[in-house]
């Protein structure tokens, strides 16, 4: 912790006490604030209603506004109330805004929405802009939202000390704790090369190191399933970059290819992760990694198209909203305009707690749709029906005809659920438990990684609509899940997660789903 000058505040019992504040996490690089504000960029301030600290009633966080708006005059101070939440007025503030400054005072009174839901509310409506949450307690009183948050820092409390020292942290005037001690000239050098060199993948020990401190915790890894994606021989190439003088590892990148269809014939180059070690950045040590990695993909044959973030095995469905490096890609020329496929439109991780979904509450089933856990029998019609769907729609389906042939050939075909409409496949699903020796579960670590109690749901595929089916796809789609849902419940779990999921958010929350991540898919044809 950071100690600023002493400051007498009430609830002190009239005794002294330190000022402290933590820069807890600062993943989109906007701490300081002048690395991303010129004039006239707006700031919006947004701070609760709370009880005044004062005597004179007057509202505790004027003086954050004010201490913000001496360094940077285009500071606009909006309260939000715990009932009312983000309003339309506040939504057009976010639009016009540069950043967001969201103040928290801590957690929700018996019968009041918490500030933290509220805050990925604001955040939601901004996505791609600077959120800085400014916690005004123990982050951890926030609860699981808390590590959603990829810009924190923490206050004591919100005395005016409190804040004003808050907001000579946030414009660099002082530093606060959790900033690494990073040293002035470290940030200031210019960019320059440095060679990579193809990691041997004997030591993942300064690996996990690099990506648990890069990443927001809900990405944080053990070593066994970061070390079971890495190590992928004929699939994977990854690269890093050393101090000279030390041999320290100070930058890692993880690509793999990935067959798009059955064919075989056409692959998808993956730049899975680009990842510098914090006093590193902006000295050249991620863009010399990015040349060398798009050279080598590119020189692989069948390679037709670039991606951001991975098919499988997956870390990253592609870059996690709210994420700064999306600006340093479209220097790059990664369009993200998200006005097509592959141009950052939003996926989303999903997660349920069984005991939400609304079981028997559905309608009775359409006559002639049946869902069933796959048998041996299946295989030759849905190996036919993965192929002809991932083959019309390879953009949206790429590699997942080798998971279904992986658990099929794994003798797993119980782990397929299918959807028929009058004996006809019309959509089919994939579930596993992190911890069965599932193929897909070794692909996809973060069911595991959330806890041992949920099972997951993936490459959900359904045909498009057409004369052969007697129900809509959204139907189709709900009780595709039913079955899934069912057939987890059973194998003992208690949550359900989904992952890269396009579009549906109202339907899924209206489902009993929560967002768990979200991302930009962004890939581009070379």
């Amino acid at each position: 912790m950071i100690s600023g000058q002493s400051a007498l505040t009430p609830g002190n019992r009239g005794g002294p006490r330190q000022t402290q504040v933590t820069v807890v996490r600062n993943y989109q690089a906007c701490i300081p604030l002048t690395r991303i504000l010129g004039e006239g960029d707006i700031v919006l301030l947004l701070t609760p209603v709370v009880t005044p600290l004062e005597q004179n009633g007057s509202d505790p966080f004027e003086p954050f506004g004010r201490a913000l708006a001496a360094r940077h005059p285009w500071i606009r101070h909006v309260p939000y109330t715990a009932r009312n939440g983000i309003t339309d007025t506040h939504v057009g503030f976010i639009r016009r805004a540069k950043a967001v400054l969201f103040v928290i005072s801590g957690p929700p009174s018996a019968g009041q929405s918490s500030q933290a839901d509220i805050a990925e509310v604001s955040r939601s409506v901004g996505v791609e802009k600077p959120h800085i949450i400014v916690a005004c307690g123990n982050i951890q009183d926030l609860g699981p939202m808390e590590a959603s948050f990829p810009t924190v820092i923490q206050l004591s409390g919100y005395s005016a000390q409190d804040l004003r020292t808050a907001a000579a942290v946030l414009f660099g005037e002082s530093a606060g704790a959790g900033t690494g001690g990073v040293k002035v000239q470290e940030l200031i050098m210019p960019p320059e090369h440095w060679p990579p060199e193809e990691w041997d993948a004997r030591d993942v020990t300064p690996v996990l190191e690099l990506w648990n401190h890069s990443l927001p915790d809900q990405f944080h890894l053990a070593r066994f399933p970061l070390q079971n994606i890495l190590q992928r021989d004929g699939y994977a190439m990854h690269f890093i970059v050393r101090l000279p003088e030390t041999r320290e590892i100070i930058g890692f990148c993880a690509t793999y290819t990935t067959f798009v269809d059955k064919a075989g014939e056409r692959l998808i180059g993956s730049l899975a992760m680009i990842i510098v070690k914090s006093p590193y950045r902006r000295r050249g040590v991620g863009k010399s990694l990015y040349d060398h990695a798009v050279r080598q993909l590119k020189r692989i044959r069948g390679v037709d198209r670039l991606r951001l973030g991975s098919t499988y095995p997956r870390l990253l469905s592609g870059i996690p909203a709210g994420f700064s490096s999306e600006e340093w890609f479209q220097r790059r020329g990664w369009a993200m305009d998200r006005l097509g496929p592959g141009r950052g439109q939003y996926i989303c991780d999903w997660l349920l707690k069984i005991e939400d979904w609304p079981n028997g509450g559905f309608s009775s089933v359409p006559p002639g749709l049946v869902f069933r856990q796959a048998t041996f029998d299946d295989f030759e019609p849905v190996s036919d029906f993965i192929a002809r769907e991932t083959a019309r729609k390879d953009y949206t389906y790429t590699g997942w005809y080798d998971q279904y042939m992986n658990v099929a050939h794994d003798g797993r075909l119980g782990d397929i659920i299918l959807g028929l409409d009058r004996s006809r496949i019309v959509a089919a699903a994939l579930v596993y438990t992190p911890h069965e020796g599932s193929p897909l579960a070794l692909d996809l670590p973060w069911a595991g990684t959330i806890g041992r109690d949920v099972g997951g749901v993936s490459c959900i595929c359904i045909a498009d609509d057409n004369g052969a089916m007697t129900s809509s796809k959204d139907t189709v789609m709900i009780r595709l899940l039913d079955a899934c849902i069912s057939v987890l419940r059973d194998q003992g779990m208690q949550r359900i997660y989904l992952d890269a999921i396009k579009g549906g958010d109202e339907g899924f929350q209206s489902m009993g789903f929560q967002k768990w991540a979200m991302y930009s898919e962004i890939w581009k044809p070379i």
